[in-house]
């Protein structure tokens, strides 16, 4: 898959000093990856290069308090305590399908960070619980309220409920989906792209006008309706 696109600056912003750089590769390696969003960042990544950049260190509820000490050693900042305003440490839970419920909305599917829920539209879903991360992502889309969270670890919390390999797996899976999600935007915009072309190439033909005077500003009103989609279609090729 070659290098993780988390490990990647976001698109605009340019490369950190490479000792920042250094730090956020040791930080981001240090959490668990769940990418539940807990943190107030986008994912696990995210948080690693705010934290690079000065941001606290206790704000990831899933690490819990080892998970803080973690981070504290890297950083040679104080271990505070965890922050309650991000979350609770407790144990590690998977999500779990009420499959009689479940009416195949798809929005489950669509909130997992690791692709860990299977079906599709119309259809019962269903978890795939190693690839589950226990982030609740899925509980709040819910419209029938059908999942519910399962404790797998009974009293064990943080770091003591998640294994180094399981971490690397979610971020694995995490990664994946990513360049699943670039790959399908990219066939689509593709798509769209070659029917506006088919469209242009013949347009009187598809466009439904009135014969005589207005059919010509009409025609050239979708031209160019049509030509500014394709422009913004070829700009977002050359950014990927």
């Amino acid at each position: 898959m070659g290098e993780s696109q988390s490990l990647i600056p976001p698109s605009g912003q340019t490369q950190a000093p490479a000792d920042e750089q250094a730090l956020f590769l040791a930080l981001h390696a240090a959490l668990p990856q769940t990418q539940c969003t807990r943190c107030g960042y986008p994912d696990c990544a995210a948080y690693a290069r705010a934290m690079a950049q000065g941001e606290a260190i206790n704000q990831c509820p899933p690490g819990g308090q080892e998970g803080v000490a973690r981070l504290a050693r890297i950083t040679g900042r104080p271990a505070l305590p965890l922050s309650t305003e991000h979350g609770n440490e407790g144990p590690r839970h998977v999500a779990i399908i009420d499959e009689d419920w479940c009416i195949g909305c798809t929005l489950c599917i669509k909130a997992c960070p690791t692709d860990a829920i299977v079906g599709s539209n119309k259809r019962m879903h269903t978890v795939i619980e190693p690839w589950c991360t226990g982030c609740e992502l899925c509980i709040p889309v819910c419209p029938v309220d059908c999942i519910v969270l399962e404790n797998v670890t009974e009293a064990r919390s943080g770091w003591a409920a998640w294994s180094q390999k399981e971490a690397q797996t979610a971020l694995q899976r995490y990664e994946a989906r990513k360049v699943r999600l670039a790959r399908e935007a990219q066939a689509n915009d593709e798509r769209l792209a070659a029917k506006a072309e088919m469209k242009l190439a013949d347009l009187p033909a598809h466009t439904q006008v009135p014969e005589g005077a207005a059919a010509q500003p009409e025609i050239d009103r979708k031209r160019a309706i049509l030509e500014a989609a394709l422009a913004k279609a070829r700009a977002k090729q050359t950014q990927r």
